[in-house]
Protein backbone atom coordinates (compact mmCIF):
# COMPACT_ATOMS: atom_id res chain seq x y z
CA UNK A 1 0.00 0.00 0.00
CA UNK A 2 2.91 2.31 1.20
CA UNK A 3 4.49 1.73 -2.34
CA UNK A 4 1.00 2.72 -4.29
CA UNK A 5 0.56 6.21 -2.11
CA UNK A 6 4.26 6.76 -3.09
CA UNK A 7 3.61 6.21 -7.02
CA UNK A 8 -0.08 8.05 -7.31
CA UNK A 9 0.19 10.53 -4.25
CA UNK A 10 2.76 12.95 -7.02
CA UNK A 11 0.93 11.36 -9.69
CA UNK A 12 -2.63 13.13 -8.11
CA UNK A 13 -1.05 16.31 -6.92
CA UNK A 14 1.12 16.87 -10.07
CA UNK A 15 -2.06 16.59 -12.28
CA UNK A 16 -3.98 18.30 -10.13
CA UNK A 17 -1.79 21.40 -10.38
CA UNK A 18 -1.20 21.15 -13.85
CA UNK A 19 -5.39 21.23 -14.26
CA UNK A 20 -4.86 24.32 -12.01
CA UNK A 21 -1.95 26.22 -13.89
CA UNK A 22 -4.22 25.67 -16.99
CA UNK A 23 -7.96 26.90 -15.07
CA UNK A 24 -5.74 29.77 -14.10
CA UNK A 25 -4.39 30.41 -18.05
CA UNK A 26 -8.30 29.86 -19.22
CA UNK A 27 -9.60 32.29 -17.19
CA UNK A 28 -7.14 34.61 -18.45
CA UNK A 29 -8.20 34.28 -21.94
CA UNK A 30 -10.23 37.41 -23.38
CA UNK A 31 -13.37 36.85 -26.79
CA UNK A 32 -13.95 40.36 -27.23
CA UNK A 33 -16.18 41.08 -30.46
CA UNK A 34 -17.02 37.40 -30.89
CA UNK A 35 -20.36 35.55 -30.70
CA UNK A 36 -19.49 34.49 -27.00
CA UNK A 37 -19.62 38.16 -26.02
CA UNK A 38 -22.65 38.89 -27.32
CA UNK A 39 -24.25 35.77 -25.80
CA UNK A 40 -23.00 35.84 -22.51
CA UNK A 41 -22.29 40.06 -22.32
CA UNK A 42 -18.57 39.32 -21.23
CA UNK A 43 -15.50 39.29 -23.08
CA UNK A 44 -13.32 37.25 -21.07
CA UNK A 45 -14.12 33.13 -20.03
CA UNK A 46 -15.70 32.26 -16.51
CA UNK A 47 -12.98 31.61 -14.08
CA UNK A 48 -12.79 27.85 -12.92
CA UNK A 49 -14.22 26.17 -15.65
CA UNK A 50 -11.53 23.67 -15.47
CA UNK A 51 -11.97 23.00 -12.26
CA UNK A 52 -15.89 22.51 -12.42
CA UNK A 53 -14.98 20.13 -15.29
CA UNK A 54 -13.40 17.82 -12.87
CA UNK A 55 -15.45 17.98 -10.05
CA UNK A 56 -18.22 16.87 -12.33
CA UNK A 57 -16.27 14.04 -12.75
CA UNK A 58 -15.08 12.65 -9.77
CA UNK A 59 -18.84 13.06 -8.50
CA UNK A 60 -19.55 9.86 -11.30
CA UNK A 61 -17.33 7.17 -9.55
CA UNK A 62 -18.28 9.32 -6.12
CA UNK A 63 -21.52 8.69 -6.54
CA UNK A 64 -21.55 4.87 -7.27
CA UNK A 65 -19.02 4.58 -4.25
CA UNK A 66 -21.76 6.44 -2.00
CA UNK A 67 -24.48 3.73 -3.36
CA UNK A 68 -22.37 1.12 -2.64
CA UNK A 69 -22.10 2.17 0.95
CA UNK A 70 -25.99 2.63 0.92
CA UNK A 71 -26.71 -0.86 -0.54
CA UNK A 72 -24.85 -2.30 2.22
CA UNK A 73 -27.68 -0.68 4.36
CA UNK A 74 -30.31 -2.37 1.79
CA UNK A 75 -31.10 1.51 0.88
CA UNK A 76 -31.93 0.58 -2.83
CA UNK A 77 -30.26 4.34 -3.96
CA UNK A 78 -29.61 4.88 -8.03
CA UNK A 79 -25.88 5.27 -8.71
CA UNK A 80 -27.40 7.29 -11.78
CA UNK A 81 -29.85 9.58 -9.74
CA UNK A 82 -27.48 10.68 -7.18
CA UNK A 83 -24.62 11.22 -9.58
CA UNK A 84 -27.23 13.64 -11.03
CA UNK A 85 -27.93 15.24 -7.82
CA UNK A 86 -24.30 15.88 -6.96
CA UNK A 87 -23.61 17.65 -10.69
CA UNK A 88 -27.18 19.49 -9.98
CA UNK A 89 -25.69 20.69 -6.50
CA UNK A 90 -21.83 21.86 -8.17
CA UNK A 91 -23.45 23.29 -11.39
CA UNK A 92 -25.43 25.55 -9.20
CA UNK A 93 -23.04 26.41 -6.74
CA UNK A 94 -20.73 27.86 -9.88
CA UNK A 95 -23.88 28.97 -12.37
CA UNK A 96 -26.21 31.06 -10.21
CA UNK A 97 -25.35 34.61 -11.03
CA UNK A 98 -23.81 36.62 -8.54
CA UNK A 99 -26.18 39.50 -9.54
CA UNK A 100 -29.34 37.68 -8.64
CA UNK A 101 -31.15 38.11 -5.27
CA UNK A 102 -30.66 36.26 -2.65
CA UNK A 103 -33.90 35.52 -2.27
CA UNK A 104 -34.24 34.65 -5.85
CA UNK A 105 -31.00 32.54 -5.57
CA UNK A 106 -32.48 30.08 -2.51
CA UNK A 107 -36.20 30.32 -4.36
CA UNK A 108 -33.84 28.60 -7.35
CA UNK A 109 -31.74 26.63 -5.17
CA UNK A 110 -34.80 25.24 -3.69
CA UNK A 111 -37.09 24.34 -6.74
CA UNK A 112 -34.46 21.80 -8.06
CA UNK A 113 -34.13 20.79 -4.62
CA UNK A 114 -37.97 19.91 -4.72
CA UNK A 115 -37.43 18.79 -8.39
CA UNK A 116 -34.96 16.38 -7.64
CA UNK A 117 -37.05 15.02 -4.46
CA UNK A 118 -39.79 14.23 -6.59
CA UNK A 119 -38.12 12.47 -9.02
CA UNK A 120 -36.38 10.33 -6.43
CA UNK A 121 -39.71 9.20 -5.62
CA UNK A 122 -41.24 8.59 -9.10
CA UNK A 123 -38.41 6.51 -9.81
CA UNK A 124 -38.38 4.65 -6.71
CA UNK A 125 -42.07 4.34 -6.37
CA UNK A 126 -44.21 4.89 -9.07
CA UNK A 127 -41.93 3.43 -11.75
CA UNK A 128 -41.55 -0.05 -10.08
CA UNK A 129 -45.12 0.25 -7.96
CA UNK A 130 -43.30 -0.20 -4.77
CA UNK A 131 -43.68 1.73 -1.15
CA UNK A 132 -40.69 0.12 0.91
CA UNK A 133 -37.60 2.52 1.23
CA UNK A 134 -39.26 5.89 -0.71
CA UNK A 135 -38.84 8.24 1.99
CA UNK A 136 -35.05 6.75 2.68
CA UNK A 137 -34.04 7.03 -1.05
CA UNK A 138 -35.54 10.72 -1.09
CA UNK A 139 -33.37 11.07 1.83
CA UNK A 140 -30.38 9.85 -0.15
CA UNK A 141 -30.57 12.12 -2.96
CA UNK A 142 -31.60 14.79 -0.78
CA UNK A 143 -28.29 13.98 0.95
CA UNK A 144 -26.12 13.46 -2.37
CA UNK A 145 -27.01 17.06 -3.59
CA UNK A 146 -25.16 18.20 -0.87
CA UNK A 147 -22.13 15.82 -0.29
CA UNK A 148 -21.16 15.41 -3.60
CA UNK A 149 -21.92 18.66 -4.84
CA UNK A 150 -22.47 22.18 -2.75
CA UNK A 151 -19.91 20.74 -0.68
CA UNK A 152 -17.07 20.92 -3.31
CA UNK A 153 -19.28 23.85 -4.97
CA UNK A 154 -17.82 26.02 -2.21
CA UNK A 155 -14.45 26.29 -3.88
CA UNK A 156 -16.02 27.45 -7.09
CA UNK A 157 -17.84 29.93 -5.23
CA UNK A 158 -14.42 30.90 -4.44
CA UNK A 159 -12.95 30.34 -7.24
CA UNK A 160 -15.50 33.37 -8.79
CA UNK A 161 -13.37 36.01 -7.61
CA UNK A 162 -9.67 34.45 -6.64
CA UNK A 163 -7.11 32.66 -7.80
CA UNK A 164 -7.00 29.11 -8.49
CA UNK A 165 -3.97 28.99 -6.58
CA UNK A 166 -6.11 29.67 -3.37
CA UNK A 167 -8.00 26.38 -3.73
CA UNK A 168 -4.39 24.53 -4.32
CA UNK A 169 -3.44 26.35 -1.05
CA UNK A 170 -6.32 25.55 1.03
CA UNK A 171 -6.37 21.79 0.33
CA UNK A 172 -2.45 21.79 1.08
CA UNK A 173 -3.54 22.80 4.12
CA UNK A 174 -6.54 20.86 5.14
CA UNK A 175 -4.33 17.56 3.57
CA UNK A 176 -1.31 18.62 5.49
CA UNK A 177 -2.83 18.05 8.80
CA UNK A 178 -3.84 14.16 7.82
CA UNK A 179 0.04 14.28 7.61
CA UNK A 180 0.73 16.14 10.99
CA UNK A 181 -1.51 13.82 12.54
CA UNK A 182 -0.43 10.41 11.08
CA UNK A 183 3.51 11.38 12.20
CA UNK A 184 2.95 12.45 15.53
CA UNK A 185 -0.13 9.88 16.28
CA UNK A 186 2.68 7.23 15.61
CA UNK A 187 5.45 8.65 17.09
CA UNK A 188 3.74 9.65 20.61
CA UNK A 189 0.37 8.91 20.26
CA UNK A 190 -1.27 7.22 22.82
CA UNK A 191 -5.08 8.45 23.66
CA UNK A 192 -7.49 7.87 21.40
CA UNK A 193 -9.49 9.87 19.88
CA UNK A 194 -12.59 8.41 19.09
CA UNK A 195 -11.83 4.40 19.24
CA UNK A 196 -15.28 3.11 18.11
CA UNK A 197 -15.03 5.09 15.00
CA UNK A 198 -11.31 5.75 13.84
CA UNK A 199 -9.20 3.18 16.60
CA UNK A 200 -5.91 4.22 14.67
CA UNK A 201 -6.77 8.47 15.78
CA UNK A 202 -5.26 9.86 18.32
CA UNK A 203 -5.64 13.21 20.58
CA UNK A 204 -2.18 14.05 20.18
CA UNK A 205 -2.06 13.11 16.38
CA UNK A 206 -4.83 15.24 16.02
CA UNK A 207 -2.96 18.11 17.63
CA UNK A 208 0.10 18.19 15.88
CA UNK A 209 -1.73 17.55 12.61
CA UNK A 210 -4.00 20.55 13.69
CA UNK A 211 -0.78 22.56 14.32
CA UNK A 212 1.03 21.38 11.78
CA UNK A 213 -2.16 22.83 9.04
CA UNK A 214 -1.62 26.67 10.96
CA UNK A 215 1.76 26.34 10.65
CA UNK A 216 1.82 24.99 6.67
CA UNK A 217 -0.54 27.80 6.10
CA UNK A 218 1.49 30.75 7.88
CA UNK A 219 4.54 29.85 6.01
CA UNK A 220 2.22 29.67 2.64
CA UNK A 221 0.93 33.42 3.71
CA UNK A 222 4.58 34.64 4.50
CA UNK A 223 5.47 33.57 1.22
CA UNK A 224 2.76 35.05 -0.87
CA UNK A 225 2.78 38.40 0.99
CA UNK A 226 6.01 39.14 0.91
CA UNK A 227 6.02 38.19 -3.24
CA UNK A 228 3.11 40.29 -3.37
CA UNK A 229 0.35 38.22 -4.72
CA UNK A 230 -1.43 38.68 -1.09
CA UNK A 231 -1.50 40.53 1.59
CA UNK A 232 -3.58 38.75 4.55
CA UNK A 233 -2.06 39.35 8.15
CA UNK A 234 -0.12 36.18 9.09
CA UNK A 235 -2.26 35.84 12.55
CA UNK A 236 -5.05 35.91 10.68
CA UNK A 237 -4.53 32.98 8.41
CA UNK A 238 -2.25 30.89 10.86
CA UNK A 239 -6.01 30.61 12.96
CA UNK A 240 -7.68 29.97 9.19
CA UNK A 241 -5.10 26.92 9.40
CA UNK A 242 -5.77 25.63 12.56
CA UNK A 243 -9.77 25.85 11.88
CA UNK A 244 -9.56 24.59 8.54
CA UNK A 245 -7.54 21.86 9.62
CA UNK A 246 -9.39 20.63 12.52
CA UNK A 247 -12.65 20.53 9.95
CA UNK A 248 -11.11 18.74 7.59
CA UNK A 249 -10.26 16.32 10.73
CA UNK A 250 -14.06 16.05 10.71
CA UNK A 251 -14.83 15.74 7.88
CA UNK A 252 -12.61 12.36 7.35
CA UNK A 253 -14.48 11.28 10.82
CA UNK A 254 -17.82 11.67 8.90
CA UNK A 255 -16.34 9.40 5.96
CA UNK A 256 -15.49 6.71 8.47
CA UNK A 257 -18.49 6.76 10.01
CA UNK A 258 -20.40 6.08 7.10
CA UNK A 259 -17.78 3.08 5.97
CA UNK A 260 -18.04 1.95 9.31
CA UNK A 261 -22.25 2.36 8.96
CA UNK A 262 -21.63 0.12 5.52
CA UNK A 263 -19.16 -2.81 7.34
CA UNK A 264 -16.42 -1.44 4.48
CA UNK A 265 -12.58 0.27 4.67
CA UNK A 266 -12.68 1.77 1.52
CA UNK A 267 -15.05 4.08 -0.05
CA UNK A 268 -13.83 2.08 -3.36
CA UNK A 269 -10.67 0.73 -5.23
CA UNK A 270 -9.81 3.83 -7.70
CA UNK A 271 -7.17 5.03 -6.37
CA UNK A 272 -4.20 2.55 -5.61
CA UNK A 273 -3.01 3.06 -1.84
CA UNK A 274 -5.61 5.29 -1.14
CA UNK A 275 -9.16 3.67 -1.72
CA UNK A 276 -11.81 5.25 -3.66
CA UNK A 277 -12.28 8.62 -4.49
CA UNK A 278 -14.02 9.81 -1.25
CA UNK A 279 -11.25 8.69 0.79
CA UNK A 280 -9.37 11.05 -0.80
CA UNK A 281 -12.01 13.95 -0.88
CA UNK A 282 -13.50 13.37 2.43
CA UNK A 283 -11.93 16.42 4.24
CA UNK A 284 -11.22 19.05 1.81
CA UNK A 285 -14.97 18.98 0.58
CA UNK A 286 -16.22 19.40 4.71
CA UNK A 287 -13.60 21.83 4.97
CA UNK A 288 -14.79 24.14 1.87
CA UNK A 289 -17.98 26.39 3.32
CA UNK A 290 -15.12 27.27 6.18
CA UNK A 291 -12.94 28.14 4.08
CA UNK A 292 -15.27 30.08 1.64
CA UNK A 293 -15.92 32.04 4.75
CA UNK A 294 -13.09 32.58 6.20
CA UNK A 295 -11.75 34.21 2.92
CA UNK A 296 -14.57 35.75 2.83
CA UNK A 297 -13.82 37.32 6.41
CA UNK A 298 -10.20 38.03 5.26
CA UNK A 299 -11.00 40.00 2.21
CA UNK A 300 -12.59 42.57 4.96
CA UNK A 301 -8.87 42.71 7.10
CA UNK A 302 -6.53 43.39 3.96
Amino acid sequence: MLRHRLIFGPLMIAGFLLLLLADEQLGRIVLAGTWYQKVTGRPDLPQGLLMLGLFLVLIVPAARELCRMFHAEQVQASPTLVAISGILGCLLMYMLPVWMQPTTMMAVYASFMVGLFLLSLIKHSWAAHRTDGAVTVAAVTMFALIYLGTLPGFYLAIRRWHSAWLIAAIILVTKSCDIGAYFTGSAIGKRKLIPWLSPGKTWEGLIGGVLFSGVVATVICAITNAAGSTHYPLWYVALCGLLIGAFGQFGDLVASLFKRDAGIKDSGNAIPGFGGIIDVIDSPIVAAPLAYWLVRIGETLI
